[in-house]
């Protein structure tokens, strides 16, 4: 029996009365099995005659999304829960792409037909509040005791492009093995170009499930890689043949390095989805230069440039799954300059470097990457118990007042006006100046900083 909460009741009932049959679906009930929660609810509906019918039996219970009317769903929120109703269907393939179907519904289609259309069996597990059932036609249950994912139909699976990463994703998720029979149809869909046929918003959504949903987002990359599918993601597929010096990286290439970082990183993930998407997206790609820049020299292995060079290969990724350019000019800094935490601390750097560097990236950030970075290796001996450059450069960026961002400027063209100036071109040359003088400490207050320009006006070194 899966416990219900007093207002899915109340729903329940209502439906019931009103001579529908009300079956829990997908997620809800899966997670019940994984020990997980959530508030995104899907219910199919048996007896349900039109959807304008339904309309007005759940508008009481809240406004009605109707966006997904063409595929016969219709969305509410209701108390707290994000809720999908749909009656029970099937699904043939007529187009190009993931949208690419042909929806036929039955009111009265038994629960194992209609679960047939589903992906994986531990999606197509339903519950029967009213009678306290569990419908489980194709031992989504066992499966997920198993840590086993498999697909309902392998006729029907391939006709989804989508199936391919949703696999991935869940398969790290919830730490599960792809079963032989569904690792060989995604084979052989990612070659048959079943990547090429999704748009990159739905790529961008199930990468920010597999990184943000995922204590070890390394199974899903794992996985694709089995599948074949990195060559789409190119230049990740070129990650495990670039070998790295053994003194500093004993875990082997760099696609087994960055595997590592993404699970050091998801463990370090603070709950926003922004600013969570941004780190781990920075960690996967923080080494993408690598298979470009390392060269074998004096008999050690090194890749000089790689962050400068990388942050430009990552540019040409993101923007092949996202449009967020938001998203993506604060992750581009983040793989630039993803060293530099360990690099200041070695030379015990000065604070205009740090002050200097807050004007380039969120040193908070930049501090979490590389920490990732650090702890996502094998280690000759104990594994470290602190990440001594990133403690030292975040209590060092505190002082400053910088880990967050970077100083405000101390002089503003109003103080130019204000000695007697008028505005001019001449004024954004001067404030670069001063804003410079600033960040290598020549002054600290905004008292020094207009004794600093006079002095430089009556010097003419402005």
């Amino acid at each position: 029996m899966i416990p219900l909460s007093p207002p899915l009741v109340r729903l329940v009932e209502h439906l019931s009365h009103h001579g529908i049959k009300p079956i829990f679906v997908g997620g809800f009930v899966r997670d019940f099995f994984t020990g997980h929660t959530t508030s995104d609810l899907d219910i199919e509906l048996y007896g349900v005659t039109s959807l304008e019918t339904l309309e007005v039996l759940l508008r009481p219970f809240g406004k009605l999304g109707l966006y997904g009317k063409s595929f016969g769903v219709l969305k509410l929120n209701y108390e707290g829960y994000s809720i999908d109703f749909s009656p029970p269907r099937t699904e043939s393939k007529s187009g190009f792409g993931h949208k690419g179907f042909e929806l036929e519904w039955f009111s009265d289609l038994d629960f194992s037909t209609a679960a047939r259309r589903r992906d994986f069996t531990i999606n197509a597990i339903g519950y029967d509040p009213l009678t306290h059932t569990l419908l489980d036609p194709f031992g989504g249950v066992e499966d997920l005791k198993a840590k086993r994912l498999k697909c309902v139909d392998s006729e029907t699976f391939i006709d989804d492009p989508l199936r391919v990463l949703r696999a991935v994703q869940f398969a790290a998720r919830f730490e599960l093995t792809c079963d032989k029979n569904l690792l060989a149809l995604c084979r052989q869909m990612i070659a048959n170009g079943a990547l090429r046929e999704l748009p990159k918003e739905r790529i961008f959504e199930e990468f920010k499930k597999l990184l943000l949903q995922s204590n070890r987002p390394s199974i899903g990359m794992a996985l694709l890689r089995d599948m074949g599918g990195l060559g789409f993601f190119s230049p990740l597929d070129r990650l495990e043949e670039t070998p790295q010096e053994k003194d500093s990286h004993p875990e082997g290439s760099v696609w087994i390095h960055t595997l590592m970082a993404l699970d050091s990183m998801a463990s370090l993930r603070c709950g926003e989805w922004r600013d969570d998407i941004v780190l781990m997206l920075a960690v996967l790609l923080h080494d993408i230069g690598k298979p470009d820049t390392t060269i074998y020299a004096d008999g050690i292995l090194n890749a000089p440039k790689h962050a400068e060079i990388g942050a430009e290969m990552a540019q040409g990724w993101l923007e092949r799954v996202t449009e967020d350019k938001t998203l993506i000019s604060r992750i581009l800094p983040l793989i630039r300059y993803h060293g530099w935490p360990r690099k200041l601390y070695r030379s015990n750097a000065l604070d205009s470097d740090i002050l200097r560097l807050s004007t380039y990236v969120c040193i908070r950030d930049l501090i979490l990457v590389a920490k990732a970075d650090f702890f996502g290796r094998a280690f000759v001996g104990d594994i470290p118990e602190h990440f001594e450059a990133g403690e030292w450069l975040y209590e060092r960026a505190s002082a400053l007042g910088v880990l967050v961002e970077p100083p405000a400027p101390l002089l503003m063209g109003r103080d130019l006006i204000a000695l007697g100036m008028p505005p001019s071109e001449a004024f954004k040359s001067i404030l670069n100046d001063a804003y410079d003088a600033q960040l290598n400490q020549l002054f600290c207050t905004r008292n020094q900083a207009l004794e600093w320009l006079n002095i430089c006006l009556e010097r003419g070194k402005l």
